[in-house]
């Protein structure tokens, strides 16, 4: 019984977070998402008593992908290629839960629990993970940054990720958001940083610019 519970539930989340994206969380109801699953909705109230603790479990996903993904390697060192690689990463974690970002303000509002462990999310893990991987280039001698500026520079490159495809939405209307819009979202974020390479490290940040214009 246990097992099968956790089976369907899980299916509930990973098949409403499907729904959310292709139509907006708002488009979705709580019958829209047992019809699809083929199951009644008596059955998906077991699991949960209201759309809100849905899309609450998503954001769970959604956090422990970016602590996990994007953690600071502890007993590995670092190199340009690994900046590229966390940008695709948070790219990545964008396009797979990207429901929550078109209607953020809205969730949340609807949402108090998602609003407190968002904020909470966002001050404390997301913010040591950005300034961490700052200290850590620094470190390296990868870029040359002021350690009074990395906050900063930290707060630019999460707002160009977090609403790079809501801007590239507005940006190309006609043009579906695909693999290429996260391209042109981690060249974006490339250039924020380009100004702060060491010298050493300028032409390899020329050659991550050209390669992501190939990709």
């Amino acid at each position: 019984m246990q097992k099968t519970r956790l089976k369907t539930y899980d299916r509930i989340v990973q098949e409403s977070l499907t729904l959310f994206n292709e139509h907006g969380e708002r488009n979705i109801t709580t019958n829209h998402i047992a019809a699809h699953l083929g199951i009644s909705p008596g059955n998906l109230y077991y699991h949960f008593r209201n759309k809100e603790e849905i899309v609450y479990q998503i954001f769970l996903r959604y956090r422990g992908f970016i602590t996990e993904r994007l953690a600071v390697p502890q007993h590995q060192s670092m190199d340009i290629a690994d900046l590229v690689n966390y940008l695709d990463t948070a790219f990545e974690a964008m396009w797979r839960f990207r429901f929550m970002f078109y209607d953020l303000p809205g969730l949340m509002a609807r949402n108090p629990q998602l609003q407190r462990d968002y904020h909470q999310f966002v001050h404390n893990e997301m913010k040591a993970i950005l300034e961490g991987h700052f200290r850590e280039f620094i470190r390296l001698g990868l870029l040359q940054m002021a350690l009074e500026d990395i906050e900063a520079v930290s707060v630019n490159v999460w707002l160009v990720v977090k609403f790079w495809f809501a801007f590239e939405q507005t940006a190309r209307p006609n043009e579906p958001i695909n693999e290429a819009s996260g391209h042109r979202g981690v060249r974006q974020v490339l250039a924020l940083l380009k100004p702060y390479a060491s010298p050493e490290f300028q032409p390899a940040f020329q050659q991550l610019l050209a390669r992501q214009l190939r990709d």
